[in-house]
């Protein structure tokens, strides 16, 4: 006796505008800040005018505020979508992994072992991100709140955007000695020493030994 194979049910089709909830709005108001930053400091680039790098300035702490706003109204209203984690490390990645690589690009550090260790830090908080999105399950508590962080979360990029911010309120910025901290020659390439503080924040970040209680 055979039996026909029964027939599969239909796929149901996912819409992502009607998972969204509010929490996920704010997330994308986080990516937006973000990605405002990167343009702002592109457009100082095109046109020398120091309004847009201020610009890019001020919206980075925007960003972060909304990084964390996100999570308490979740919190707050009970309700979550299945995006919602993936929504906010992308946001992450962008405004505070690739938004203070650009800052930093944008004030002075474009030479080839500048452009290097930028791309390491941008490379370090991908990783970060990733490695707490596969690890946070084993390391929640009974409620399912994760208790730390392995290594430095990367929003505290946020503090290598206030050394430049200081940098641009001091008139230095550029390339060469103009920049604070000036450059290092280094054979036939250029080294600007404040961009030490970019690897020591994306080696930071990816630290196992480093744990930080989450708030």
């Amino acid at each position: 006796m055979t039996t026909e194979p029964r027939e599969k049910p239909p796929r149901r089709h996912f819409s992502m505008i009607r998972t969204f909830v509010l929490a996920d709005f704010v997330t994308l108001g986080n990516g937006f800040s973000g990605a405002g930053t990167i343009l702002s400091a592109m457009q100082y680039l095109a046109t020398g005018e120091q309004r847009w790098l201020w610009l890019a300035f001020g919206l980075m702490p925007l960003a972060l505020i909304l990084d964390f706003a996100d999570g308490r109204i979740a919190r707050w209203r009970f309700k979550s979508s299945p995006l919602g984690a993936d929504l906010d490390s992308l946001a992450d990645v962008i405004s505070f992994g690739m938004a203070p690589a650009a800052l930093a690009f944008a004030v002075g550090m474009r030479g080839a072992l500048d452009v290097a260790v930028l791309l390491y830090f941008v490379a370090c908080g991908i990783s970060r991100l990733a490695r707490f999105n596969v690890t946070s399950a084993e390391l929640s508590d009974g409620t399912g709140k994760v208790k730390y962080f392995e290594g430095t979360p990367i929003p505290t990029s946020l503090a290598l955007v206030a050394v430049l911010a200081v940098a641009t309120w001091q008139g230095r910025i550029g390339v060469g000695e103009k920049l604070l901290g000036g450059v290092w020659e280094l054979g036939p390439l250029e080294l600007h020493p404040l961009v030490l503080l970019y690897l020591l924040s994306g080696s930071a970040m990816i630290s196992k030994t480093l744990r930080i209680p989450k708030i």
